[in-house]
């Protein structure tokens, strides 16, 4: 069973179509740190129940697995949460914005607060706060089509952004989850892209091709030259002192043993 803690430690989560059968299994052998089965915008309306059926009779749903439902108030979610709860599986609720909501889902699952709309945007602590919400996601390519800005534009979404990395802290649950790069084979924008939600806070991304998930792990985790700075941090003791110039104190400290948590290595 997936647990809270993968949940919170993942860097890395891959979209699957909940109506491709055939790639669930490649999609779990990719090295990404959850599978997510998509139920919701990669299925058209006449294949719902067809991709519920597919992502139930997988042998490996629930191992390293969400499943992302379907909006709460669509003719379908109801039947997706009974379905992931029957197979204790966690799931990814879109367009979260009603604290109520979530709480009622958290009675059967755990879950992730995808974040994709304005008002969802608005009321983020009050999303990241909710019971059984252990991470949150930003959906980037939803909310810009509500604001009628480009989704890949940064800084339009930058203020979106930071109200959902403030809102994870404020609630004490995991750094979020940033939205998609559509580019699948630009590795460039994915590691721009990258680089920018780990600047403002963010921990882990949402990938939408296999060729993003080794680009993105190494995105998000510490550089050598960060784990020496951490290493000289913590070996300076636990009394304030100056490590490379600069004023070491308690925070200091927790920032230091946060980046020596967050192996592998990648280079600066």
């Amino acid at each position: 069973m997936t647990t809270h803690d993968e949940i919170a430690a993942a860097r890395t989560l891959l979209f699957v179509p909940g109506d491709r059968p055939d790639r669930f299994g490649k999609a779990a052998g990719s090295g990404a740190d959850l599978v997510v089965i998509d139920l919701e915008d990669a299925v058209a309306a006449e294949d719902k129940e067809r991709a519920r059926r597919s992502a139930a009779g997988w042998a490996g749903l629930g191992t390293r697995t969400v499943v992302r439902v379907n909006a709460p108030g669509t003719p379908w979610f109801e039947a997706d949460l009974r379905m992931a709860a029957r197979h204790g599986c966690p799931v990814m609720v879109p367009k979260a914005e009603d604290p109520a909501v979530l709480g009622r889902i958290a009675a059967d699952c755990a879950l992730i607060a995808l974040i994709e709309t304005a008002l969802g945007a608005e009321r983020a602590y009050e999303v990241c706060s909710a019971p059984g919400v252990v991470r949150a996601a930003f959906g980037n390519v939803d909310l810009s089509a509500q604001l009628g800005v480009a989704h890949d534009d940064t800084l339009a979404l930058a203020h979106a952004r930071s109200r959902v990395v403030l809102a994870s802290a404020a609630a004490g649950i995991s750094p979020p989850v940033d939205g998609v790069t559509t580019a699948v084979r630009d590795l460039e924008a994915l590691a721009a892209d990258t680089a920018h939600a780990r600047r403002l806070g963010f921990s882990a991304k949402l990938c939408v091709h296999p060729a993003q998930i080794a680009p993105v792990a190494s995105g998000f985790a510490p550089t050598e030259e960060e784990l020496r700075w951490a290493r000289a941090v913590l070996e300076a003791g636990d009394s304030v002192t100056t490590v490379d110039g600069h004023m070491v104190d308690k925070p200091v400290l927790e920032r230091a043993r946060r980046v020596l948590s967050g192996a592998p290595v990648r280079s600066s």
